[in-house]
């Protein structure tokens, strides 16, 4: 395995027959693996090793489905490649979903495979959360080293045999002391007991989806699995599968029958974060299942029945879309029985400062930092900030201030706040933020052009996943 070039992964396949059960220490098979990797060589390479120390293996080719896999088989490790067929190698890739395994699941330990020895991109995963760093080829003994501990450490942290996924990170809500919030407390006191469908609308980053796991958590259902839904990162092609299921050999790689979010989400609650980006083709389909609550699985002629409490979110204004026949006005009445909008921060900046304290205390934790709060400096910059990120953008200010802080409180020097953002560039005059579609299509386009198309940085820009963006860009023919 020595002898292999690095740079190409096609020979990359590692020689087992002969001393993959001598070379690799016996242990109790504990824990179960989910391996994310493009090459066919190594999924069956270790398929053949893996299952000597995990009770259950699976691989995926890529990420096209590792939501819905995580959700489904709930392992305790992903060892997650870093480079795809379909992209670039530089790793990026591989980065960025370490980052969104770790925000959907923080106790799932993420190990990077890559062929490509970079201390960088090591680095720079190990920020995002990433257990360890394995460079192929491999050694077997080091690579079931690093896995079993990653094992190890999960399962401790869960206390448990496998992870529980409850529809995203587990994050409380914080109603904070804003007029706008009390009133919205109040409205989920009232429908929380209820199975009334919700729409939740806001600006991106202002808590839609904590907002609609509080209102599965005060519900009859919160005992029940609370099943979440990027409705606008699902790729056209997939979007049947994934939310209906399908039977074996409906497709290519169709090797087992698989229940889609619907009937994983039977008796709890299904939240369909942004809807508004569901093509209008899709969104006939949608509404032909919540009308008969019952789905039929993709290539399977059986109606199955499901119990859901819906919940949806979306930061555009739906009855603009419905206006210019963009979205169903049919959907749209299912669907919005009660309305909640989320204030964007900045209309509620007496909730600040204490939820910065509050991301503070966290984050010095997490890096085992002496910072204790912050600074009168600290709060004023905080305050004058326009925060058109809202809360997401706040907690990223905040993580890297801990970070990088020499002192002992957060000083009005370590909040950097991003110029083309704070300064409002890239906000809207506040009167324009329904996010009608012809503005946020204007948000879309200008945050492509300030970081010279980067994707994942126009992403973080705008406050929402690279998925999401890719989807938005094919929308408007960006």
């Amino acid at each position: 395995m020595k002898n292999q070039n690095p740079g190409e992964k096609k020979n990359l396949i590692p020689i087992f027959a002969e001393n993959a059960y001598l070379c690799v220490r016996m242990a109790a098979k504990t824990g179960k693996i989910l391996v994310v990797d493009d090459n066919a060589g190594i999924r069956q390479a270790l398929r053949i090793l893996l299952p000597l120390h995990f009770a259950e293996v699976e691989t995926i080719p890529s990420p096209a489905t590792l939501v819905s896999t995580l959700e489904r088989f709930r392992p305790d490790v992903v060892l997650l490649d870093m480079n795809f067929s379909t992209a670039i190698n530089t790793g990026n890739e591989g980065l960025y979903w370490a980052g969104e395994i770790k925000k959907m699941a923080p106790d799932v330990e993420v190990v990077l495979f890559t062929a490509y020895a970079d201390i960088q991109l090591a680095v720079e995963g190990m920020k995002r959360g990433a257990f360890d760093f394995i460079v192929k080829p491999w050694e077997n003994e080091k690579l079931m080293t690093t896995l079993t501990a990653a094992r190890d450490k999960a399962r401790k942290a869960m206390g448990r045999d496998a992870a529980v996924i409850p529809g995203g990170a587990k994050e409380s809500m914080f109603w904070g002391t804003s007029k706008p919030m009390a009133v919205i407390r109040k409205t989920l006191d009232k429908i929380a007991p209820t199975d009334a469908t919700v729409l939740i609308t806001g600006e991106n980053g202002t808590g839609k989806d904590v907002l609609a796991r509080e209102i599965h958590a005060h519900s009859l259902r919160s005992d029940k699995p609370m099943v979440a839904v990027d409705a606008g990162a699902i790729p056209e092609t997939l979007f049947e599968g994934e939310l209906f299921g399908h039977v074996k050999g409906a497709f290519t790689d169709a090797y087992t029958d698989h229940a889609g979010k619907f009937e994983q989400a039977d008796g709890g609650t299904l939240f369909l974060d942004e809807i508004g980006n569901i093509p209008l083709h899709l969104q006939a389909k949608l509404l032909r299942v919540l009308q008969n609550r019952s789905v039929v699985r993709v290539g399977g002629r059986e109606a199955i029945p499901v119990n859901i409490r819906l919940i949806c979110a979306t930061n555009m204004d739906l009855e603009a879309l419905v206006r210019e026949g963009k979205f169903r006005e049919d959907l749209y009445y299912r669907i919005n029985t009660v309305h909640i909008a989320l204030p964007p921060l900045r209309e509620r900046r007496e909730d600040i400062v204490p939820l910065a304290e509050r991301f503070v205390a966290r984050y010095a934790e997490k890096y085992h930092r002496p910072v204790a709060g912050l600074d009168v400096s600290a709060r004023a910059a905080l305050e004058s900030g326009w925060w058109s990120g809202n809360i997401r953008e706040l907690q990223n200010c905040i993580e890297k201030a801990v970070i990088l802080s020499e002192g002992e409180a957060l000083t009005g020097k370590d909040i950097q706040l991003d110029s083309s953002v704070s300064s409002g560039s890239l906000r809207m005059a506040p009167e324009a933020i329904p996010f009608a579609e012809r503005s946020e299509e204007s948000q879309v386009r200008e945050a492509m052009e300030r970081t010279g198309g980067n994707v994942s940085a126009a992403a973080k820009l705008l406050g929402i996943s690279r998925p999401t963006l890719y989807a938005k860009l094919k929308k408007y023919g960006l």
